[in-house]
């Protein structure tokens, strides 16, 4: 299995990101706040989580290992793939989900799309011995950065959609009131991607 994946950031896109590695370039499936980390033609070293399907060989990234096993930890619940895993940890960090778990928060759980009542209750009732208390690694500074860069990854990705710098910049300041503490890439994307379009 690999455990991690160490080179230049080739490529950076809404839901993965490309490593270059000896020459091959690996596409990691990463969450927006991994993401908004990472800028292209910088080194990057991501621990990395390899699922094997019989049509399929697919590597997910990720900020730390803290990160990566949580992932691998949420899929042992019944019901929850490595794509539902992703979506968790791309809406709540690491302790969020260790919280809301060990809380038996069943409301903060089903903030996730995918996740209905009896899905969260299911979660909380197998992994509640599992997932332990929170640790509190480096989560808000996660959050500063993922804050911090958010602006950046939008802005990239309007340009790469064929939009000028100057047009991409207006629209992120357009959309930046409704950042928030944890920004949502993607969607800030898609509400960029509509201001421009009504202009």
């Amino acid at each position: 299995m690999i455990a991690f994946v160490r080179g230049e950031v080739a490529a950076v896109s809404l839901t993965s990101a490309v490593v270059e590695v000896g020459g091959v370039g690996l596409e990691l499936f990463c969450t927006p706040n991994t993401l908004a980390t990472l800028r292209p033609g910088q080194p990057a070293t991501l621990p990395t989580s390899m699922v094997v399907r019989e049509d399929s060989l697919t590597l997910f990234g990720f900020l730390d290992e803290d990160e990566k096993s949580c992932f691998e930890l949420l899929q042992t619940a019944s019901g929850v793939g490595p794509k539902l895993a992703q979506a968790m940890l791309a809406v709540l960090t690491p302790d969020d989900l260790r919280r809301a778990v060990s809380t038996e928060d069943v409301k903060t759980l089903t903030r996730v799309p995918g996740i209905g009542q009896k899905g969260a209750q299911r979660i909380i009732l197998e992994l509640r011995d599992r997932l332990g208390a929170p640790v509190a690694s480096g989560g808000a500074q996660r959050l500063a950065v993922a804050h911090e860069t958010w602006r950046d990854q939008v802005h990239q990705g309007l340009v790469g959609l064929g939009w000028s710098s100057k047009e991409a910049e207006a629209a992120v300041d357009r959309v930046a009131p409704g950042a928030g503490e944890q920004p949502d890439v993607g969607g800030l994307l898609r509400s960029a991607l509509r201001t421009l379009s009504r202009a």
